[in-house]
C-alpha cells in the first residue's frame, strides 16, 4: 500500500542562509496518527510547509499518496494535504460558517446540491452542523477551531496536518477535539508541544531536533526516555507519568 506521506533526504536553507532542515527521512502509513515533537527552532514549521508545497526549493523528496510534491502535481497535493493552522482566524474569513467550509470545494468547481452536501458532511464530522449559518466571529475559540478543521475536511484530504491543535483550548474543548480527531478516517500529523495530548492521540511520535529526525517510535516509549527528553529540551508537565496513559490507536 502506498504511504500517505514519504519524506526522503529533505534539506532546506532559507534565503538568508539559515539551514532549517538537514536531511529529514520518515514515512507515514495511511490512517496513522503521528505526533511531530521538538523544541522551538527545530524546523517543525519548515517541514510542514514542505508537505503541500508552500515551501519548495530545497533538496530531497516529499511524496503524498504516491504523488511527488512538485509544480506539476501542486493542485492535487494541496487538496490531499490539509493544514489546520494554530490560529483558526487565519482560516476563517467569510461571513458565515457555511461559506467558509464551502470556499475550498467551490473554488475547485463544486456547486449546487453536491456543494451543500459536502459542507453538511464536513460540519457533521466536527459536530458543528447547527452552526452553519452563524458568523464565525460569534463562535467560541474551540468552536472556531472545529470549523477550521471542517474547512480542510471539506476537501476530503488524505492527510490532516494540525499545528498545535490543543493550544488555547479549555479542558472540555480539548477533549471534544480529541474525540473528533480519533473518529476521522484520515492520516494525521500533529505538530504539538502538548506532550500529554500527543500521547493521548498519537501512538507514534517523531522528534525533530536541529533539523533532523532524532527519534521515531511509540509515543509512550519516547516520552518515558528521560535522557532523550532532556537532550531535545522536551518537558512533560510536573507529575505526569507517560507510562500511565495508553494512546488509542
Amino acid at each position: 500500500m502506498t504511504a500517505s506521506l514519504d519524506v526522503s533526504g529533505l534539506a532546506y536553507a532559507y534565503p538568508d542562509g539559515h539551514q532549517a532542515l538537514f536531511g529529514v527521512d520518515f514515512s507515514v502509513a495511511r490512517g496513522e496518527r503521528v505526533a511531530l515533537l521538538g523544541p522551538n527552532g527545530a524546523g517543525k514549521t519548515t517541514l510542514v510547509l514542505h508537505l503541500n508545497g508552500i515551501l519548495t526549493g530545497g533538496t530531497g523528496k516529499v511524496t503524498v499518496a504516491g504523488l511527488p510534491v512538485d509544480r506539476r502535481n501542486m493542485a492535487e497535493v494541496r487538496r490531499r494535504v490539509g493544514i489546520v493552522f494554530q490560529d483558526p482566524d487565519d482560516q476563517l474569513f467569510m461571513p458565515t460558517v457555511r461559506e467558509d467550509v464551502a470556499f475550498g470545494p467551490a473554488a475547485a468547481g463544486m456547486k449546487g446540491t453536491e456543494l451543500e452536501g459536502c459542507v453538511d458532511r464536513a460540519l457533521a464530522l466536527v459536530g458543528m452542523a447547527e452552526f452553519k449559518d452563524r458568523p464565525p466571529h460569534h463562535l467560541s475559540f474551540g468552536q472556531r477551531r472545529r470549523v477550521a478543521v471542517a474547512t480542510v475536511l471539506a476537501m476530503e484530504p488524505e492527510i490532516l496536518v494540525l499545528d498545535e491543535p490543543s493550544s488555547n483550548l479549555d479542558p472540555a474543548s480539548r477533549r471534544e477535539l480529541a474525540d473528533i480527531l480519533r473518529s476521522l478516517d484520515v492520516t494525521v500529523l500533529m505538530v504539538t508541544h502538548d506532550l500529554p495530548y500527543a500521547l493521548e492521540l498519537c501512538p507514534r511520535a517523531l522528534i525533530l531536533s536541529d533539523g533532523v529526525i532524532a527519534a521515531d517510535g511509540p509515543t509512550a516509549g519516547l516520552l518515558s526516555d528521560d535522557e532523550l527528553m532532556r537532550a531535545h529540551r522536551l518537558e512533560l508537565p510536573f507529575g505526569f507519568d507517560p507510562r500511565s496513559v495508553s494512546a488509542s490507536g
